[in-house]
This record gives C-alpha cells, structure tokens and sequence, in this order.
C-alpha cells in the first residue's frame, strides 16, 4: 500500500513518511489499514519484531488525534517509555503535544490533559485512574506495547485491569494491542473486541539455528561452517565470526554473574577488531561509564566498554544501561552479554542473537528449568537491523548431538505458549478490588464480578466460581483492616481505604505500615500485625482467620498510657524494616551464613523495631524478618554515606540495585507519612526525615548540597569538606574550590554550577585550588558499624 493511500490520516504524514524514506508499508502495516486502525477499529498485532508495530500504533493515534481525540500509548518500562518519548516528538513540528509520565503515584496528572499523545507505563496509568484524571475520559484511543505481557504474574493483572477500566470509562476507546510473540492472539482479540493481524512477515530474513561442533545447523536444514579454534569458547567463535562480517551480536545468559563474566572474555575477542577512532570514542564512554557510579560494577563496565563489549542487566543503573543501549546502537560497543532485560522491547537489535543459556534456577522447581518459548522468541526477534543487516540470525548452543535436537523441537520450530490471564489469585486482586470500589467501577459484590467479567481472565474461563472464592476472601481481608465497609451487599471505600488506593499501595502493605506504627505508639511488644497473627500469616486469609485491624489497634492504643509516644524514639532502623517487610518491596536474599550474622544484629537492636518478632520457629515468617532487616540495613548504610561500593559488595548486589531499593523506600515513607496523618498518628516528622535522608543517602547537613541535580552523595561530601555547606554557598562559590572538590573535572563543575544558578559556571582557564584538602576517609569509606549508633539510633539525634 502506498503511503499516499492512507485514509483517515492527517494530510502531512505521507509527505512525513516520505522523507524517512517510507514510500509503501510493510504487509503486516497494510493489513492493519485494510483492518481499520486508521478509522478508529480495535485491532490486536501479533507481528515479528522489526515489522513495523511502532508505525501501526503511530497511524492509530494520529489519526485518532486528526478526528479531535487523545492517544494513549502504554509501554512495561520506563525505559521504553523514554524511548517512545523520543520517537514521537518528531511530531511536535506539526503541533501535536507529546507528554510522558511514569512516576509519582500520587498524581493526577493534570498537566497531561493539553497533550496530544500521553505515554505512560501500565502502572502510571492505573494510579491516575485511581487518582481521577479528568483526562482519562478524553481518551479516543489506547495502544498497548508487548500486551503478552498479561501473562506476566507480578506486572499482568494491572495491565488486564487497566485496559478493562479505560474500555468501561470510555465505551468507544480505540484499542490497539501489539506484541512480536502471542500463541493465541485471536483471544486476545476475542477479549478486546478487535480485528486480528497475525503474521510472521519480517521485513528481512531471520534464520534460527543451533551451533554444534564446528557448524551452525539452520532450521532449513542446511549447515554453515563456523569453526571454533584452538581453545575458544562457542559463543567467542560466534562473536568473532559476526564481526568478521562486520555484525553485532547480542548474547542472553541466565544471570547476571554470567553476563559480566562473558563481557569480561568476549572483551579478548572483539578488541583486535576496533579501528583506532572507535578505540577512542569507546574510551570516553567508558569513562562516562565510571563517572556514574564509583564501583566494581561500573569499573568492570568501562573496562569492557573500552575494548568493544559490555554486560547488561536489571543491577546496573539506569545510566549505565543507556550508555551501553546507545553505544550498541551506534555499533562502537560490537557485543552485549544480557540477561532477558534486555529483550523486553528496548531497541536494541543486532546482526546476531546468541541464546547461550536455555536454562536458568526456578526456585518453584527446585533447580535449573527450560526457558519459555514465548521468552526465547523474544530474544530471537532482537536479531537483524533493517536498512543495517542483510539478515539476522539466532543462535541456541548445544553441546551434544541429542542437545541439538531438543533445541531445535524445544524452541526452533516450537510456537509461543498462549498468553494466560493471572489476574483470580489474591495478591493480584487485593489491591485491584480496593481500587475499584475506591474509584466507583463497583459499588457491590454483584457489580464487582459484573466488572471483572470484562477481564480477559473471564473470557479463558468457564470456572466462574475460583474468581467469586477470591474476591470473596479480598473482600473480606479489606473489610476487618478498615479499608472497606460492607452493609446490606453495598461496598464502600473507608477514607483510609480511599487513600491506600491513591497511593497505590498494596492494603496489605497499608496494615504493616500502619500496624507497625500502631504498635511503636502503644509501646506494646505482643501487638498482631495486621497481615497475620505472630504464629501464623495465611496469603489468603480465610473469613475467620482473626485479622486484627488497624482500627481496633486504635482503640488498643486509646486505652494505653504510652499512646504519647516521642516521634524522635522512631529508630530510622525500625523505619526502613517496617517498609522493607511489606509486600511493595523486593526483599534481598539471605545467602549462605547471612542468617546467625542478622540473627545477632536482630538480637542486638530488636527494640529498635515496630512490631513483634516472630519466633524462630515460625521458619517462614522468621527468615522473612531478616531478609527484611537486611534490606532495611542496605538503606541505613546508604543514609550514613557508606560507599556504593561497599554496598554493592556487602550485600552481593548492582549499582541498580540499590536504586531500586532507594527509590521503593522513599515511595513507602512517603506513604506511611500520609498514613501515619490518615490514622492520627505522631510519626510523620521522623518518617520525613527518614524518607529524605534515604533519597539523597547522605546524613542530614548534606540534604540541601545533594539536592542539587549532579551532585549526589559523594561530590557533596566533597563539597563539604572544601567549605561549600549549601546550595546558596554553592551558586556564589569559588570555582577553584569547586573545580578541585569534584577532583579536576571541568565538564561536571561546570553542570554542577549551572544547576544551582552560578552567574557564570564555565570552567575555561581555572584551575583547581591547591590547597582544598578533601578527607578521603570520610569520602563514603563511612562503615555502618561506626555511624550507626551515634547517627541512625534515633532520628531525633539529628
């Protein structure tokens, strides 16, 4: 099909198109016109990677946007989100507004309702349906990327829920869905009411194999020679093979170790191939790449990235995965060992694929288990750049002649499985049913099963009666914690229920939140946490199991005569362990010989807890405890300037890591914060303080320098000790003092000052000042054994 041909569209995009060199679209692109997307039809995508799905969900939204409507365009990561971003603001010159939001949970969003195309994480999206955006309403048209994420346990129910919510509040939304990799697309259609493209058309050849021996058997039959030399690994032999052919290869391992370990040897390998100016220009990324964080991690990188290779995975931060992502791209960076991360829809893709690792550790199994087919698929799919490659290929390893054969019936010629609702199990729900009566979707039981008869859950059923048993169980559990009220069949939201919906917190995470701080008010070490009993925690409490609410706490602490108690005796320890036990965060894991080490720190500094330990024989809930409060020790550490790489190898975790942990802390203090006023409790000035000192991971007279975007912890420990103790001093400073704090680096001074308004921040012909004399054992050397008693014992020591 001609782009001239396009109907519904506005007049400027075939000339647009023209110029990015499209003239006529893709087959799967035509069948989508031929299917309506341009005049407001539903339709589901079930198209390889590289066949156009991007230009599928543009032509949706601008036509959508040309009629007077407003796109939505929902994306699994912020990553993706950035990169949509970028995609869609060539736009703006033909004055359409382009907004991305994936953050702060709290928000409506209100700035969004001008824009034009919102892009949005599927959890953003939730929480401004629960937050009222008035913009919601608005919405013409909705695109979903990688919708087979439904099938995901952890992230698939909100996506389900969320597309069930925007079809109800819109009965005339436009749904788009679009995936490389559905084995039942068509109940996907059936769910959305859409029109079906499925097609396996690539706009160049992907061939999958296996490598064997000396040769690369193709899923044709046929076989290519492709020797491995000397003693050189498979996967070095195929790299090298790729690049001398002047490709790229991506090669997925199952952990993380694996990835920088294979960096790390593929680095040997690509190195004699790098020209002089590429060698150059990899040695600034690289020390771009140490700029982002001081660490094991980030120094293994740059070296890698220094010699054309690199590692990535869900430990590095976010810097370090778009300097690698951009380098690939750019192809100066020839090879990226991967965990699965990077196969979920970030653009990133080479001349080959190698899956090297087929298998990796499932808890549930008991040991190594097969990927899925539907996971392989998606890292097959990275291979092959149109208008760069001449064809792509996937590579799986086998190591014996039956192995070949079982990858190639396991993977090779194998369909994706089919994409399964996981939305009727009680930790999905719980928090889903909250805010759905919050946000008025269901005002009873029979309106509530009514809704959730739109889910694609309700449609791969005929066993009605699983869904009612839990959602009876929910209901309950909502009901003895005070988040809803139940009166002659009608649902209610209480005003703390309201609340745990706006801040899109699991209500099961609400009652140990506020339980917890329940219990440090009354004084009392025999309270019950809301999530269970001290001897028991059901996941799915039955209608008599017990639960103690937070109200009937309430009326506990009313009749003590400790309910006075100081906010300044809350332990920031006790704080960060009430956040790290509640559902809403990834606990670390106890590795061998952590257990007696936090068996003793618990002994140590258990009155420093909110709440009652649970005994040693309760092994679930005990083991649980400490994993806890060795997450809540990882924060303590970075809140008292312990080094980050210190952290990453004290608690065997990434630069990314950490983040992640940080930024999910400052989410939940500032929930408890708003809980702890909900419920009438004297404890949001110390879990303020909390939530600050955790965001910037400094003590407390560095939260004004940190604050400061490019500063960070450690350059405002430098700061510091050069005499420069705030933002003001800052803007007004020395710049000599400033050039030889941040240790000679022009660049980051100079954005460092522009950041806090320095008249003039360029750092042309300074140099830096001899004598500014920076303490390096206070530069983030800082152990928590030697800060945490005179700093993080109580709060009101600060």
């Amino acid at each position: 099909m001609d782009v001239a041909d396009l109907p519904g569209v506005p007049e400027w995009l075939p000339d647009h198109l023209r110029d990015d060199g499209i003239e006529e679209l893709y087959p799967p692109q035509a069948e989508a016109v031929e299917a309506g997307v341009t005049e407001g039809e539903n339709l589901v995508a079930s198209i390889p990677t590289a066949s156009g799905k991007t230009l599928i969900a543009e032509l949706a939204m601008l036509s959508s946007v040309a009629r007077g409507g407003k796109a939505l365009y929902i994306v699994p990561l912020r990553a993706l989100a950035s990169e949509k971003q970028a995609d869609f603001e060539e736009f703006e010159q033909y004055g359409l507004d382009i907004g991305v939001s994936t953050g702060n949970y709290e928000s409506e969003g209100g700035w969004l309702a001008d824009k034009d195309i919102v892009v949005a994480t599927s959890e953003k999206v939730d929480s401004l349906v629960r937050n009222d955006a008035p913009w919601i309403e608005d919405l013409t048209c909705v695109v979903t990327d990688e919708v087979h994420l439904v099938d995901d346990g952890e992230r698939g129910p909100t996506l389900e829920v969320t597309l069930a919510k925007l079809r109800r509040l819109n009965p005339n939304l436009q749904t788009v869905a679009l995936s490389a990799t559905i084995g039942n697309a068509e109940a996907l259609a059936t769910w959305l009411d859409a029109g079906l493209v499925d097609s396996d058309w690539r706009p160049i050849d992907l061939q999958k194999g296996v490598h064997y021996g000396q040769a690369l058997h193709l899923e044709d039959g046929s076989q290519q020679r492709l020797s491995v030399q000397n003693n050189e690994k498979q996967t070095a032999a195929i790299v090298r093979d790729t690049l001398e052919d002047d490709g790229s290869t991506l090669v997925f391992v199952n952990s993380r170790r694996n990835a920088e370990a294979a960096a790390g040897r593929l680095a040997n390998t690509v190195r004699p191939h790098l020209s002089a100016e590429e060698r150059d220009q990899l040695a600034d990324i690289a020390e771009e790449i140490r700029d982002v964080s001081d660490t094991e991690t980030s120094d293994d990188l740059a070296d890698a990235v220094a010699d054309g290779a690199a590692f990535h995975h869900a430990g590095l931060s976010r810097g370090h995965r778009e300097l690698v992502e951009e380098a690939f791209r750019d192809r100066l960076v020839k090879v990226v060992c991967a965990t699965p991360t990077l196969a979920a829809g970030v653009n990133t893709p080479s001349r080959r694929v190698v899956v090297r690792d087929w298998r990796r550790y499932d808890g549930s199994a008991g040991g190594m288990a097969p990927l899925s087919v539907l996971e392989v698929h998606q890292m097959m799919g990275r291979a092959g750049r149109p208008g760069l490659d001449p064809y792509g290929e996937a590579v799986l390893i086998a190591s014996s002649h039956d192995e070949v054969d079982e990858l190639f019936e396991r993977y090779v010629w194998a369909d994706p499985e089919p994409v399964r609702s996981k939305l009727a199990a009680e930790p999905a729900l719980r928090t889903h049913i909250l805010a759905t009566v919050a946000s008025g979707f269901a005002r009873s039981r029979e309106g509530l099963l009514e809704f959730l008869e739109q889910t694609l859950y309700a449609s791969q059923t005929d066993d009605s009666g699983q869904l009612e048993r839990v959602v009876d169980d929910v209901l309950t559990y909502l009901q003895r914690n005070d988040f809803l009220e139940i009166e002659a069949g009608e649902l209610d939201a209480t005003s703390l229920g309201h609340t745990v919906s706006r801040l899109y917190l699991d209500p099961m995470s609400a009652a140990e939140i506020v339980d917890g701080l329940r219990d440090w008010e009354r004084g009392a070490s025999d309270s019950t946490s809301a999530s269970g009993s001290p001897a028991e925690t059901p996941a799915e409490p039955p209608a008599d199991s017990g639960f103690t609410t937070a109200s009937e706490l309430a009326e506990d602490a009313d009749e003590t005569d400790d309910a006075d108690a100081d906010p300044d005796d809350i332990s920031a320890l006790g704080l960060y362990h009430l956040v790290s036990r509640t559902p809403d965060m990834y606990q670390l894991y106890l590795r061998s010989g952590d257990r007696e080490e936090y068996e003793m720190e618990l002994f140590e500094r258990e009155e420093e807890l909110l709440g009652p330990t649970p005994s040693e024989f309760e092994e679930g809930r005990f083991e649980d405890w400490l994993s806890a409060l060795k997450t809540a020790r990882l924060l303590e550490d970075w809140a008292t300037e312990v080094d980050e790489a210190t952290i990453t190898e004290r608690y065997g975790v990434g630069p990314g890591d950490i983040r992640g942990k940080v930024e999910t802390a400052q989410w939940l203090l500032g929930a408890a914060e708003s809980l702890a006023s909900e419920v009438d409790l004297d404890a949001a000035r110390a879990i303020s303080e909390a939530r600050i000192r955790v965001e910037h991971g400094v003590r407390e007279e560095l939260v004004n320098l940190a604050g400061v975007r490019g500063v960070g912890r450690k350059r405002a420990r430098r700061l510091f000790q050069a005499g420069i103790t705030d933002r003001a001093q800052l803007r007004d400073a020395d710049k000599t003092v400033v050039l030889a704090a941040l240790r000679g680096r022009r660049k980051t001074a100079e954005n460092v000052l522009e950041n806090a308004g320095h008249r003039n921040p360029s750092m042309e012909g300074i140099e830096p000042a001899p004598d500014v004399d920076l303490d390096d054992s206070a530069d983030g050397d800082t152990t928590a054994e030697s800060t945490a008693n005179d700093d993080q014992s109580s709060l009101g020591d600060f």
